[in-house]
């Protein structure tokens, strides 16, 4: 084979892994329904780490999903968050989900301390355009997934360098 078909091969075969992963991912990764399995459908396993938890119900903030981002809480929390769902109806909650999550521009999440079995404690930094706010998540493992129990109010950190400042020497 000439070096132009073997780039020509690279290349199309490169592409068609960038696809199938677009399509994948746009589909939630789950398994068609014809396939008869008798574990979950859902391939990456969701929740299973406290950091996944948050990200999880990150994603369901961003996208106004309303469902899964309860289903993300446990205990007084979810009941206090189910309460405000209800109140401002489903659609004007999703709208606010996805609003006050617009302008979160970067997170970092802090390896989990354990507080007790079963209970972790995660600082979480959120990147705004004009500022960075830190959070104490916390999370409690209810049979294999990790939902969030609690969370502390955000206190704005000093940042070094604003998000979107210009890279100089």
């Amino acid at each position: 084979m000439s070096r132009g078909r073997a780039t020509k091969a690279l290349t199309v075969g490169t592409l068609a892994c960038v696809l199938a992963l677009i399509a994948a991912r746009s589909h939630a990764w789950k398994i068609p329904g014809g396939w008869r399995m008798a574990s979950a459908t859902v391939l990456k396993a969701q929740a299973a780490s406290p950091e996944n938890a948050i990200y999880s119900m990150l994603d369901a903030a961003r996208a106004g999903d309303t469902r899964a981002f309860l289903e993300s809480y446990t205990g007084p929390i979810q009941d206090r968050l189910r309460q405000a769902a209800a109140e401002a109806t489903e659609p004007a909650f999703a709208k606010y989900l996805r609003e006050s999550n617009a302008a979160i521009k970067g997170l970092a999440i802090s390896p989990p301390e354990r507080a007790s079995e079963g209970r972790v404690k995660v600082q979480v930094e959120y990147v705004y355009a004009d500022r960075n706010e830190v959070q104490f998540v916390y999370l409690i493992k209810e049979g294999r997934r990790w939902k969030i129990s609690a969370v502390d109010s955000a206190q704005r950190v000093k940042t070094l360098v604003p998000y979107g400042s210009p890279v100089t020497e």
